[in-house]
Order: structure tokens, then C-alpha cells, then sequence
């Protein structure tokens, strides 16, 4: 998202942009999402929900969200949905396979499969690579040692290039390197990119949450976060969760808890049922790193070298705010920044 949003904009303004994309196609994990774009609707509610974060990042974000949006609209982005199903949260679904390709449409040059190996002297660049989620060695030092276990809910190549080559570039870490946003999976024998939203058991605060040794957690917040990197530190990354009969017709957006069940089930994860309790066996899934590179609020990370998107750290420290958000924000704000004058 950040990339591709930050060579739209730049070439937008009239500059020359190449986009280095080391996967082999344009999207990142944006394309395996379902692709909300949504901030707090109180600027209290963000503060409290992230209270470790860089209060000027993230006010960043939270004002300048709604503008971002309109400007991918005007350049039709496909929505999908106008409301995101919560209360407290205020955004637009997009259609990711139709937004990654009206952006790319838009970046000008974008290299498939080639990576950036080190940083070129003479241009402004942006780092957007996605964080290190896909670098088991990174996730194992900075997040949890159960790395090898966790599920990789995300493309394989968002590895930390973009941390190792801000290091080199002079940039300082930010804050929550421990920290990540996933879901628990149910913990079915196989679990393609296809499976990353439908499987994900987000009903935990209608269960009792356990890992496999029966000890028990509970969980704090709801988006849930708290409980994926609990999950993530326990034996083999996995827990249990215990579902009362009574709440299985509670919502979890568009399905009951029943339906996601029974989608666990269908998928072949553990699931067992008797004694007026559902028993659910869940893996977690890693989505993206929380922490990262440090930047300012324009986006700087270093002399001539910005970051944005899941290499950025210092905005959902301590909680959770939409990735996609702050990748679309931050991707306009670094090309608008890089390009400078040029801005009409």
C-alpha cells in the first residue's frame, strides 16, 4: 500500500519514479487483506487504544485519513463497503485486487522482482517493504521464540530489507519491535493466503482462552491483538478456545461464532463439542510487525530516505490502528515531502 501510494502521488506531483517491488507482484500483503482502511472515530479512543505511540504520528493519521481516502476514490479505487461493522471505527472496504491495480496503474515504472539491495546516492527514497514478518531469525529476536511455529499470514518476502537498509542509511528503531498485528487461525492441517480472513477465530471475548497446557488468558482488548501475541508466546504458538453454547449466535461482523466454527471445522482444525462447550484449537497467524523504522511526521527516517507503511514504527505502539491507514497517509505525506516544490 505504501509504496505503490507513495509513486502514484510522487509521479501525481511530476516526478520520476521507480518502484522496486521484490515479490512477484505489485500488492504486498495489502492484496491478501480484506482490505479496511479505517482510523477511531475519537481521537481519545486512538490515544487510549495505542497510549505507547508517537502522539504526532498518529495525529498525523487520524486527521489526515478521510482526505487520503477521498483522494484514492478520485482516482477509482473500487469500494467495496462505506462502514467497517464497528462503532468505533470510521472507513471505507476497498476491493484489494482493484485497488492494488489502480495504483499500480498509476506508479510509472515498477519493477516485479527486483528488490532494492542498497540505498542510491543522488534520489529520494521511500522504504515500503512491509515490515520483517517473513525473516523468522528477526521475528525469533525481536517477538517470540515459538517464530518457526507462527503462521506467516502475509506475503513471504516482506523480510526486513527496509529495516536493515534504514540502519545503513543512519535511521534510528522505533519503539514496539516486539510488538505485532495477526489473528489466531484455526489451527486447521493446511492454511492457504486464500484462508487468511476466513479462518481467522476473532470471538475470543466470548470464550475462555487457554493454551495447551490449560493455562489460562484473558483477553484485554477488542481488537483481539492482546490475544494473538499471547497465543504466539505459548508452546507451539497455539491455545484453545472455550465457547459456551450460548453465544454461538453472536455476531463477529458479517457471520455468527457458530459460523466461524464451523468454518474451523470444515477446514479439518481441531474442533470438539460436548458438555455444553465448543473446543476450538487455534495457531497464531503473524500479519505484520508493529515496530520498525523511527520517523518523523513527514516521514523521515533518515537524510534522503523515508519510510512508511509496516516499515514505520511508533503508531499502533501498545494497541492496534489500521495498518492500511497509516500506510496511505504516510505513503502520500513521504512523496509529498521527497518531491517538495513541485506540489501544485
Amino acid at each position: 500500500m505504501a509504496g505503490l501510494v507513495a509513486g502514484a502521488r510522487a509521479r501525481e506531483l511530476g516526478a520520476e519514479v521507480v518502484v522496486h517491488e521484490k515479490g512477484p507482484r505489485p500488492g504486498g500483503s495489502m492484496a491478501l487483506s480484506s482490505c479496511f482502511v479505517w482510523r477511531y472515530r475519537e481521537w481519545e479512543r486512538f490515544r487510549a487504544e495505542c497510549a505507547a505511540g508517537e502522539p504526532a504520528l498518529q495525529r498525523a493519521v487520524w486527521e489526515g485519513l478521510d482526505d487520503a481516502l477521498a483522494w484514492l476514490e478520485r482516482l477509482g479505487a473500487p469500494v467495496v463497503k462505506r462502514e467497517t461493522g464497528n462503532p468505533l471505527t470510521t472507513g471505507i472496504r476497498f476491493d484489494p485486487q482493484g485497488l492494488t491495480e489502480t495504483l499500480a496503474r498509476r506508479v510509472g515504472d515498477l519493477r516485479l522482482g527486483e528488490p532494492l539491495t542498497e540505498i542510491p546516492d543522488g534520489v529520494a527514497v521511500l522504504l515500503a517493504t512491509g515490515g520483517f514478518q517473513g525473516d523468522v531469525e528477526l521475528v525469533r529476536r525481536f517477538v517470540t521464540p515459538e517464530a518457526a511455529n507462527l503462521v506467516l499470514r502475509a506475503n513471504p518476502w516482506s523480510s526486513g530489507d527496509g529495516l536493515r537498509l534504514a540502519r545503513e542509511a543512519g535511521a534510528r528503531e522505533s519503539a514496539g519491535l516486539d510488538e505485532f498485528y495477526g489473528r489466531n487461525l484455526a489451527a486447521a492441517p493446511q492454511i492457504s493466503a486464500d484462508a487468511f480472513v476466513s479462518l481467522a477465530q476473532v470471538y475470543a471475548r466470548h470464550a475462555r482462552v487457554e493454551n495447551l497446557n490449560g493455562e489460562p488468558y484473558e483477553a484485554r482488548t477488542w481488537s483481539e491483538i492482546d490475544v494473538v501475541q499471547w497465543t504466539a508466546r505459548q508452546p507451539g504458538a497455539r491455545a484453545r478456545y472455550v465457547v459456551p453454547d450460548d453465544v454461538l449466535a453472536e455476531r463477529v461482523r458479517e457471520r455468527t461464532v457458530a459460523d466461524v466454527i464451523e468454518t474451523a471445522r470444515a477446514a479439518g482444525a481441531p474442533v470438539e463439542h460436548g458438555g455444553g462447550v465448543t473446543v476450538v484449537e487455534v495457531i497464531a497467524g503473524i500479519t505484520t510487525t508493529l515496530g520498525g523504522i523511527a520517523i518523523d511526521e513527514r516521514g523521515r527516517a533518515a537524510d534522503g530516505v523515508w519510510a512508511a507503511g509496516a516499515d514505520a514504527g511508533g503508531i499502533s505502539t501498545g494497541g492496534w490502528s489500521s495498518a492500511l491507514a497509516s500506510a496511505l497517509v504516510f505513503g502520500l505525506r513521504a512523496a509529498e515531502d521527497a518531491v517538495g516544490p513541485r506540489k501544485f
